[in-house]
Formats: structure tokens, C-alpha cells, sequence
């Protein structure tokens, strides 16, 4: 839910903030919340780390994934933007058995294949210009770039809690989005601040939520969970944007969230 709401709140602030200002802003905010619940709960030894450099990787891969999402949602209507961001549990088998040898079975491939022929049957190429193509493209590779990071998560392992990795997250991600921002700052009105804040209430808490799953089960398995957020996302979308629920996005949101949804059926693979 906090997912769809925080795409709703960022394709109502696109028309009037830079995609880097959006992407700087929502990290700083972020960490303005995180960083003295960090310390209130744990003091500063609680910033401490091992694993220093996976939170760089992290938040590089991160923030990367986060330009190309907020991109997509500028001009794709907010069902079809949510769902190519749910297609980043298909890529994190992928990338789990490369990087931690994490087994895959026969059924999960087949659906990876279902999901990404609902990916095409939501592009509907017979219809579809060379403007959404670029978009879809844009949330592939969000969706790819997301996945690896929810991936990186799962390579630091539990002994690193949730909080640290959301802290150095908003941290190294406000750093690396910061010249950018500047480059391009807008400043926003008193209205678009409490919008601003309300994105990174939501994007804290459904981070800390999904760090949390990611980093205690198996990434292949946790993504699956996510999927309930395209109601939310057509539901807002058709409130708040007028935004029809058209057949092919249906259809597409079938083999999509079917897709998805088997792959929880699945017993995990020991590794």
C-alpha cells in the first residue's frame, strides 16, 4: 500500500519538480527521519558497519533505479508504472543464483516468462510510439536496477538491521543525488513540502519494511509479497488521475501478479 501511495504522491509532484530534485528530496527527507530514530533507539554505535561498501553499492544501484521509477511515472498512467516496478521479482532469481547461489526451480522460469509476457501485453507494441517505449523502458530498467539492489540487501545477511541499512541508503543516496539537484533545484511552495514530507514518510516506512523481509528470507521468494500494491496503485490512479482500467492493463496485471503469485507456492531451495 505505502508503495502506491508514495508512486501517487510522486506523479502528483512530477509536473512541478526536476526528476533530480524529486529523487534528492525524497533521500534527504528520508534520512531527516531515520537518522535520530537511529540514534534515539541505538546511539551512534548503531551506525556502525562491516559492510560499508554494499551500502555504497547499494544506494548507487538504489538511486539509479529510483531516477528511472520517478521517470516512468511522469508519463505512464500509475497501474502500468506500478506494475513494470513488480516486475523486479523476476530478476532477482536471476541475479540470486549468479551472485549468492540461490537455487531457482523449473516453475519459477516459467514464470518469469509469464510475467514478462504481461510486461508486452501491457506495452501493446501494435499500438504503442516511440515515447512509450522509452517510458517502459525506463521502468524495466528501474525494475532491474531495483531488484539488485533488494538483492545487495540480501548479500549483507542479518547481522545488519534494518534501520542501518535504510540510514546509509538515505545517506549515500542524498549525497550522490545532491549535484545533480542542484544543477537543476526548483524550489517548492509550502504545499509542495507537506507533499514531499508525506512521499518520504511512506517511502521510510515501506523501505524499513521491505529491508526487513529482504534481509531475513530468501530474496527470490520475498519480492512475490509486493504484488497487492497494484490495486492500491489502480485504485488511486483511477481517483485521484481519471485513470480507466483498460483491458490489456488487465490483462497484462493477470500474468503479472499470476505469475508472481505461483512463485510463492513454491517450497524455498535450501542453498
Amino acid at each position: 500500500m505505502l508503495l502506491a501511495v508514495m508512486g501517487a504522491i510522486i506523479k502528483h509532484l512530477a509536473p512541478e519538480l526536476p526528476n533530480a530534485v524529486l529523487v534528492f528530496l525524497r533521500n534527504l527527507m528520508g534520512l531527516a527521519i531515520i537518522f535520530p530514530l537511529m540514534i534515539y533507539r541505538e546511539g551512534f554505535v548503531g551506525l556502525k558497519t562491516q559492510h560499508l561498501r554494499f551500502h555504497l553499492m547499494r544506494a548507487f544501484i538504489g538511486v539509479s533505479a529510483m531516477y528511472c521509477y520517478f521517470f516512468s511515472l511522469e508519463k505512464l498512467v500509475l497501474t502500468e508504472a506500478v506494475l513494470l516496478k513488480l516486475t523486479a521479482p523476476f530478476f532477482i532469481p536471476l541475479i540470486a543464483l549468479v551472485w549468492l547461489g540461490e537455487s531457482t526451480s523449473r516453475v519459477i522460469w516459467l514464470t518469469i516468462a509469464a510475467g514478462f509476457v504481461g510486461v508486452l501485453v501491457i506495452l501493446n507494441p501494435a499500438a504503442a510510439n516511440a515515447e512509450d517505449y522509452l517510458f517502459v523502458a525506463a521502468g524495466l530498467a528501474g525494475a532491474l536496477l531495483g531488484a539488485t539492489a533488494k538483492v545487495t540487501i540480501r548479500r549483507m545477511g542479518v547481522t545488519e538491521p534494518s534501520g542501518r541499512i535504510v540510514f546509509y541508503f538515505g545517506l549515500f543516496g542524498s549525497l550522490v543525488t545532491a549535484p545533480a539537484a542542484i544543477a537543476t533545484w526548483v524550489t517548492p511552495s509550502v504545499s509542495t513540502w507537506l507533499w514531499l514530507a508525506l512521499l518520504a514518510i511512506c517511502a521510510t516506512l515501506a523501505q524499513m519494511l521491505i529491508t526487513t523481509a529482504y534481509r531475513i528470507a530468501p530474496a527470490g521468494q520475498i519480492g512475490q509479497f509486493t504484488y497487492s500494491s497494484v490495486i492500491f496503485a489502480a485504485f488511486l490512479g483511477w481517483v485521484f488521475f481519471m485513470e480507466p482500467v483498460t483491458g490489456s492493463q488487465f490483462i497484462g496485471c493477470v500474468l503479472i501478479v499470476g505469475a508472481g503469485l505461483i512463485n510463492l507456492r513454491q517450497r524455498k531451495v535450501p542453498v
